[in-house]
């Protein structure tokens, strides 16, 4: 692709549900329009199911996010499947550097990265990712069929994984360090009725393990007591950090969200953020769509 190939409208970073509805909007208002693909679907794309999305019954994140893509696709939206490593948004034309070196140039750029996974700090976490540590159910549930495992967190996503492994693993805790979930009642509901065992005010403060997690250290917050519980993987779904590195210029909330207007406007002009990056108060498949249309008009 030479040099004049690489010159949009509008490009657009991220292909979750807020990327890939921007590109379809944008595409079909006679923008020529760059999606840079880093994950396709983004974290909704591990969804196991989705059954809070309007005219939708009930589908699996990756499903859905795949039929996005191909719509925006369709639309006329040029996919590139790379990462995007270098951010030139100052100025009238702005330039997003991929991976492969190359560069891609238009006066418009949505940033629709959404956020990675929180991690939960403790020594040995990154070691153990993919033996004994994870972060989607739905992706490595079934490599613990039969076997003992925990899930750590509390809202929606904790109470949806640890249901979904509930039919896979011989057991599963479900570790939340306060007395409360945070998940919606109906997910409390099904929790309630279902072999899942919850640690209520505990936290995890040790991985153990050799080749492999084998066991995990649990603290109870109000009796400072400190118990093993047998675990070949965790789960972990304690919520969720932006993915805004390398964005220079560019007006931040206090817990690294990108600012913007009800416009999506970001403090630089001509760039624009929508979907889970962006601070507000609600990230959901559908508000991340509403952002993405907002992001892509004129």
């Amino acid at each position: 692709m030479n040099m004049s190939e690489n010159v949009f409208d509008t490009v657009i970073v991220g292909s979750g549900p807020a990327g890939l509805t921007a590109g379809l909007y944008a595409a079909r208002g006679g923008d020529r329009v760059a999606i840079v693909c880093g994950e396709t679907g983004g974290l909704a794309a591990t969804a196991a199911k989705i059954e809070n999305y309007p005219g939708v019954r009930s589908t699996d994140g990756f499903a859905l996010c795949y039929a996005m893509l191909e719509q925006a696709k369709a639309a006329g939206a040029i996919l590139f499947f790379d990462r995007a490593v270098g951010f030139e948004l100052a100025g009238e034309q702005k330039s997003i550097s991929l991976g492969d070196g190359q560069v891609l140039c238009a006066r418009k750029v949505i940033l629709a990265m959404g956020c990675e996974h929180r991690r939960l700090g403790l020594d040995n976490e990154e070691a153990l990712i993919g033996k004994g540590i994870s972060y989607c159910a739905t992706c490595d549930g079934a490599l613990f069929r039969g076997k003992p495992v925990a899930v750590v967190g509390g809202g929606n996503t904790a109470a949806a994984e640890a249901l979904y492994l509930s039919k896979l693993a011989s057991h599963v805790y479900l570790i939340h360090r306060r007395d409360a979930l945070r998940a919606d009642k109906a997910y409390a509901d099904e929790l309630a009725s279902s072999p899942v065992e919850v640690l209520w005010d505990s936290v995890v403060v040790k991985l153990i393990a050799e080749d492999k997690l084998s066991e995990i250290e649990v603290k109870n917050l109000k009796t400072d007591k400190s118990t093993r519980v047998l675990a070949d993987c965790v789960f972990v779904a304690i919520g969720q950090v932006p993915r805004t590195s390398g964005l220079e210029g560019i007006a931040l909330d206090k817990d690294g969200f990108v600012i913007t207007d009800e416009f999506m406007r970001t403090s630089q002009e001509g760039v624009y953020a929508a979907g889970d990056i962006r601070s507000k108060p609600l990230r959901q498949i559908v508000t991340a769509c509403a952002d993405g249309a907002i992001a892509a008009q004129k």
